[in-house]
């Protein structure tokens, strides 16, 4: 692996908007360079350590599902080398970790679905036996497998927020009702097929997070990246147990780390600067990404 990438620093484009892990840069006024750095950020708070490589297996998993899943919707790829639009001593800064992309006008809110009973679904789910308002049966574990995947929408936060989970109504209310069932139609069709590959591969994805836009004739297009261990729950099939925490290729090492972490004798509160990550643990992600996308593309 190349040297890790904390932040990108182009001269000969201009800087649209740093994410918690993606470094967006404007190519005219209809297309985005966006470079995958080796940022991670966990509970929202992006950590100071690189994980040396993660933005290029960040890219590679994202390209091979958009050319997976490209007969389900139009995604925002323009086929273009991004080496072609920088200049030769910044190649090195997007080689193997950037994508060219149409530049469309995003959708405010995060087209999430489950499939799985997990994380902050699980914790509402105990409280109400619902999910973002989706009524769910009775007697569900932690982890268990839900009857049908369910479409639990978020509003986007800013940096250093948190998403917040929200209902399909509400969600009709934001960007239209005939766009959210639409967004929900496609977004439980990608899942399902995404979801059904990677069973294959000995691999549970849990849930995931798609973005769409629109593009200039309003057409929605799948956008940003897409089920990555960074926007999914990756299990493997063979630690899965319901009722537990299946061990996972996604942040989960990490987020369980940071969970038993101190900052001067105090538990950590989850907001920046994050205390500074161990070698051991920076290396296990690292492994992790590694092995999620071996184990997909092989």
């Amino acid at each position: 692996m190349a040297t890790a990438l904390l932040q990108s620093s182009l001269h000969s484009l201009p800087l649209l908007a740093r994410g918690k892990v993606r470094d967006n840069y404007a190519v005219g006024d209809d297309r985005i360079l966006m470079i995958a750095s080796d940022r991670l950020s966990a509970f929202d708070v992006v950590m100071g350590e690189p994980i040396p490589g993660k933005g290029e297996l960040l890219t590679r998993m994202a390209l091979f599902w958009f050319d997976r899943l490209g007969h389900v919707v139009p995604n925002h790829l323009t086929g273009e080398a991004p080496e072609s639009v920088v200049a030769p001593d910044e190649v090195a800064q997007v080689q193997g970790r950037a994508m060219l992309v149409k530049r469309l006008k995003p959708l405010p809110v995060e087209a999430v679905v489950r499939g799985y009973l997990a994380g902050s679904g699980w914790k509402e789910y105990q409280q109400s036996q619902s999910v973002c308002g989706v009524a769910l049966p009775g007697g569900l574990k932690n982890a268990s497998k839900l009857p049908e995947p369910i479409f639990t929408p978020a509003t986007k936060a800013e940096m250093g927020e948190h998403d917040e989970n929200i209902s399909f109504e509400r969600m009709a209310e934001i960007v239209g009702r005939e766009l959210s069932e639409k967004v929900r139609d496609v977004a439980i069709r990608l899942y399902k097929e995404a979801a059904a590959y990677a069973l294959t591969k000995g691999i549970i994805i849990a849930d995931t997070k798609f973005e769409f836009g629109l593009d200039a004739d309003g057409t929605l297009t799948l956008m940003d990246e897409v089920l990555t261990p960074d926007s999914s729950r990756y299990w493997p099939v063979e630690g899965y147990q319901e009722g537990t925490n299946p061990p996972s290729y996604d942040k989960q090492f990490v987020r369980d780390w940071l969970e038993q972490a101190t900052v001067d004798g105090q538990p950590w509160g989850k907001k920046a600067p994050a205390p500074a990550l161990p070698v051991e643990v920076i290396e296990r992600t690292a492994s992790k990404y590694r092995e999620a996308l071996d184990r997909l593309t092989r």
